[in-house]
């Protein structure tokens, strides 16, 4: 237990909000995982559904041979209140809070590395770390570990700091906790009892039921998940979300009391900077070619989904907003290079109508040879019919 407690010492040195050590053992909900796969309800992700990366479920020896522990850390990372009149602003894009700065991968990779390698100089043994990128269920292993329970929203809820939270985990070969006895920290208790506002206020009916996440519903899949065309009929539900969502996260009672974190590189001290980054105007992200996205977002994680996807986004909720500043922007982009950015323009103009919108339409599609493309033309220029 000497051991446990300097795990835990120096955890909180290397900035972790809380730390957990448990058993390796295949995740307690992993029957429910395999559920959810299996009703395809994981969309496009098939990395998901890899019969590899489901057998290192079933095994954690399969990712580290002899592995006798794990341990769970978290990183807060709620940063501030959005003003009202920023958030509901139509002509801005709104960003999910984890991606408001620098990204968190940058943040934790060095410290799990390092905690890691403590660990191995310490007492020995091999380790193997993630942050978010291994096999295994790392929101179920943290429940177990004692972060936090499960919501409704199928987050990890933290009793007193809410869900705004990062999780990486150390496997270890090192026998940390007997088998039958976690070592928790301050066990943190709670529950959603029947408390429905997530699933009442999700935008597109996410939640077909309690603690399951249909994945090809959800903003934040749509949004950043999906590489192709976004569903027409999803369009008008994501509102102005361009990068992700957190609704069930700001409607969550447990996050009422969220604290800001002291990790100064999830936002920055400048309020304007801090409202630019959670929701820029859409007029702004519309007019980038690649050289202005790869500056803008180089240190985001935002960069992962690349130019084509989040400007596919602004187009929608430029749609959505509906406002004929926006009309010209979108008309650019009938001359993208990208085809999806033609078409989710072309849909975008349908939705407000303009004329000049719908002339730029017209004189494009017999010039167009993408079918999906003059699919989105065509239904595009029947809202002038």
């Amino acid at each position: 237990m000497e051991l446990v407690e300097q795990i835990k010492i120096k955890a909180a040195e290397l900035g972790f909000s809380t730390v957990g050590i448990i058993p390796a053992a295949p995740a307690r909900h992993l029957a429910a995982y395999e559920r959810w796969i299996a009703a395809e309800m994981h969309g496009q992700m098939g990395y998901m559904a890899r019969p590899d990366r489901l057998i290192r479920r079933r095994d954690l020896n399969v990712i580290l041979p002899d592995v006798r522990s794990i341990i769970c850390v978290g990183l807060d990372y709620y940063t501030t209140a959005l003003s009202p009149e920023t958030a509901d602003d139509p002509s801005r894009g709104r960003i999910s809070r984890y991606a408001w700065g620098v990204d968190y991968h940058e943040i934790m990779w060095p410290r799990m590395k390092t905690f890691a390698a403590w660990l191995e100089q310490t007492a020995g043994g091999n380790s193997r770390t993630y942050v978010d990128t291994g096999a295994i269920l790392e929101r179920d292993h943290a429940e177990s570990a004692g972060l936090g329970f499960t919501g409704k929203n199928s987050l990890l809820i933290h009793h007193r700091r809410g869900s705004f939270i990062f999780l990486g985990e150390i496997l270890s070969t090192l026998p940390l906790v007997p088998p039958s006895s976690p070592a928790r920290p301050s066990a943190p208790i709670g529950s959603c009892g029947k408390c429905t506002r997530c699933q009442t206020a999700c935008p597109t009916g996410a939640f077909p039921e309690p603690y399951v996440v249909d994945a090809r519903r959800c903003i934040s899949y749509l949004t950043i998940e999906l590489k192709g065309w976004m569903p027409r009929e999803m369009r008008p539900l994501i509102g102005n979300w361009i990068y992700g969502c957190d609704v069930c996260q700001e409607i969550c009672p447990y996050n009422r009391h969220a604290q800001p974190t002291g990790e100064r590189g999830f936002y920055g001290d400048d309020a304007l900077l801090i409202e630019n980054r959670a929701a820029p105007h859409l007029l702004d992200i519309l007019r980038m070619d690649e050289a202005a996205f790869a500056f803008r977002f180089a240190n985001s994680p935002i960069k992962r989904i690349k130019r084509r996807r989040l400007l596919r986004n602004a187009a929608v909720a430029a749609g959505n907003w509906g406002s004929e500043t926006a009309v010209p922007l979108l008309i650019n982009l009938l001359d993208d290079p990208e085809p999806i950015l033609r078409g989710h323009a072309a849909w975008a103009l349908g939705q407000i109508r303009d004329e000049r919108g719908g002339t730029a339409v017209v004189h494009h599609l017999p010039h167009e040879k993408k079918e999906l493309v003059r699919e989105e033309y065509e239904l595009a220029i029947m809202n002038w019919e």
